[in-house]
C-alpha cells in the first residue's frame, strides 16, 4: 500500500488524526499527526476508527473502496496535494469525489464524508511518507518460487506446568504434606 494506514486513527471528540502508540489502562495512548506530535490519552469512551478499516460506498451494494485505495487514486491524479479543501463548495467536492471514484454512492456518501476525506488526505500526505507500489513484481516472483524452498514455521515448545515440572524433577526433597493430612 502506498500509504500505511494500519496504525492511523480518527478519534471521536478529538480533532485531526492520530498514530496509535499503545493500549493503556483507561484508553489508548496516541500521538497527534501534526508538527508538535504531542502524545495524549484517548479515553476508552471515545470511538477510535482505524483508517485502514474505513471504506467508501459504491453503487454496487456488495463493494466498497478502501480508504488506502482512495488515497492512492488521489495521489495518482493530483500528487501530494488535493485540489479541494473542506472549505470548497458542494459542487467542487462532489465533482472531486466523482473524479476519484466515478461510481461512488451519492446517497450514502455525504458531503461531510467528502470533507473529512479531503482533510484526512491533506494530513496523511503531509505526515506519512508515500511509497510507490513497486512491490507487485516482487510478489509475482515470490508466487513463482517453488514450494520446496518454503520453510515451515517451527512449532513452539510449551513450557511445562508447575505440576508436570515437579513430577519430572528428581525427588531429592521430602514431599510436602497437605494441611488436611497434617491435622
Amino acid at each position: 500500500m502506498p500509504y500505511e494506514l494500519q496504525e492511523l486513527a480518527a478519534i471521536s471528540g478529538m480533532p485531526g488524526l492520530y498514530r496509535l502508540v499503545r493500549a493503556a489502562r483507561h484508553g489508548v495512548l496516541v500521538e497527534s499527526l501534526d508538527e508538535r506530535a504531542t502524545r495524549t490519552l484517548a479515553p476508552a469512551r471515545n470511538k477510535v476508527s482505524l483508517l485502514s478499516e474505513i471504506s467508501i460506498y459504491t453503487q454496487d451494494p456488495d463493494q466498497t473502496v478502501p480508504l488506502s485505495e482512495v488515497f492512492e487514486r488521489i495521489h495518482q491524479q493530483h500528487g501530494g496535494t488535493s485540489p479541494v479543501t473542506s472549505k470548497s463548495s458542494e459542487a467542487e467536492l462532489t465533482d472531486f469525489m466523482a473524479s476519484v471514484i466515478p461510481d461512488f454512492d451519492r446517497d450514502r456518501v455525504y458531503l461531510s464524508d467528502i470533507k473529512k476525506l479531503t482533510t484526512w488526505f491533506g494530513i496523511v500526505s503531509k505526515h506519512v511518507p508515500y511509497q510507490e507500489a513497486a512491490a507487485a513484481p516482487e510478489a509475482a516472483a515470490e508466487a513463482e518460487a517453488p514450494a520446496s524452498e518454503e520453510v515451515a514455521p517451527k512449532a513452539k515448545r510449551k513450557a511445562p506446568k508447575a505440576d508436570d515440572a515437579a513430577a519430572e524433577s528428581t525427588d531429592t526433597a521430602p514431599a510436602k504434606k497437605s494441611r488436611k493430612s497434617a491435622e
